[in-house]
């Protein structure tokens, strides 16, 4: 159970923190907004990588998480458990966002969760986006996770500093997600637009990572 309530606060964190700072710079705006969004989403995963990776692996993600299924990292059982508390971890961390932002004035006109939308790049672009960085993301992770072949220690902050640069590309076209648990909780309290193309960042990212896995597995795993 441990495990499956780290998976919970890892995910609140990165929801929490990195939502938040798209939020709080109003994401979009600018360069400097859109720089500090994707090194806020970085950091999150790479503090929550060395606070919690011992003790559940920090998927953090349910992309991630069905990437180490179909690489036979992790039991079926398992894999639902930790996509449930992601989920879980992620509507929360929305709620309290939500609480902080929703009557802040400062924010008005503006998304007050940090929730994606593909915008005016339409559903195809935005579908397109995230099965392709999510696989690149994916891969990453299983790269550098590796038990033979992998980053060791430094893992953590690989996977922290891949996932900068996704988001640096990736914001301008879907405000970056490649991960469902991430999106899920920002969209229940954004609603409209968001709650409408929620379902591409949650096809997206599960397809990008098991085309991740299709990858390794050819080019990383032993024969």
């Amino acid at each position: 159970m441990k495990k499956y309530l780290a998976e919970m606060v890892g995910t609140m964190v990165l929801t929490l923190l990195g939502c938040g700072t798209a939020v709080s710079l109003n994401c979009g705006s600018d360069t400097a907004s859109v720089v500090g969004t994707a090194i806020a989403f970085g950091l999150a995963v790479v503090a929550m990588a060395y606070t919690i990776g011992g003790i559940s692996g920090c998927h953090i993600n349910p992309a991630i998480t069905l990437g180490c299924l179909i690489s036979k990292r992790i039991s079926c059982k398992d894999a639902t458990m930790y996509m449930i508390f992601q989920v879980i971890g992620a509507i929360v961390g929305a709620a309290i966002l939500f609480a902080l932002t929703s009557n802040d004035q400062a924010l008005a006109g503006g998304t007050t969760t940090g929730a994606n939308s593909c915008g005016n790049h339409g559903v195809v672009v935005g579908l397109i986006a995230e099965i392709v960085l999510t696989c690149i993301f994916v891969l990453v992770v299983l790269g550098t996770t590796d038990a033979k072949k992998g980053a060791g220690n430094f893992a953590g902050l690989a996977i922290g500093l891949s996932l900068i640069l996704i988001h640096l590309v990736g914001i301008h076209y879907t405000g970056t997600s490649v991960n469902p648990a991430r999106s899920i909780g920002p969209a229940i309290f954004e609603g409209g637009q968001a709650l409408s193309d929620l379902w591409v960042f949650i096809v997206g990212p599960f397809v990008g990572a098991a085309i991740a896995a299709g990858i390794w597995k050819i080019i990383g795993e032993e024969k």
